[in-house]
């Protein structure tokens, strides 16, 4: 047992050359979901509208049911609840997914963000730290931004 925990702290058995961690879908799922969350309570509310969204976005993004999604979310929403962890959520997103597919994770959260017609500071404040440690630029980032803007048709408060 001793040994176990040792060869989990040190990524490996004792010797062994130290390989980058292969995520499953499902931690790359986790990571996802609880990034999305948090962009939704930035604003102080975690609505309907705003969990729906992200229950979809799920459900595209790793081809699952309605209730599996709606099962992950939950379970990101109580991963993350009073506890903010984003930097492990965004590490396993930047070391699990391609450039492509970090900007897409950036979109999402934008589109979460605006889910509910409007974009609260706090939640852009948040996209953009996160942003910043998946390793999206500003140009990629204000992009996905306008995209999430356009299509629910709101203000961009930032000009």
């Amino acid at each position: 047992m001793l040994n176990r925990l040792k060869d989990l702290l040190l990524d490996g058995p004792a010797g062994a050359e130290s390989a980058p961690h292969a995520y499953t879908q499902e931690e790359l799922g986790m990571a996802a979901a609880a990034l999305l969350v948090e962009a939704a309570r930035m604003d102080e509310s975690f609505d309907e509208e705003e969990r729906d969204r992200i229950i979809q976005l799920v459900c595209w993004r790793f081809g699952l049911g309605e209730e599996d999604a709606g099962l992950l979310v939950d379970r990101a929403a109580a991963a993350t609840d009073g506890a903010t962890q984003l930097h492990r959520f965004a590490h396993t997103v930047r070391q699990a997914c391609d450039p492509a597919q970090r900007i897409r994770m950036i979109e999402m959260m934008w589109d979460v963000a605006c889910a509910d017609g409007q974009l609260h500071p706090m939640e852009s404040h948040l996209i953009h730290r996160v942003a910043g440690m998946l390793f999206v630029d500003e140009r990629d980032n204000g992009a996905a931004r306008k995209r999430a803007i356009d299509r629910y048709g709101i203000t961009d408060p930032a000009g």
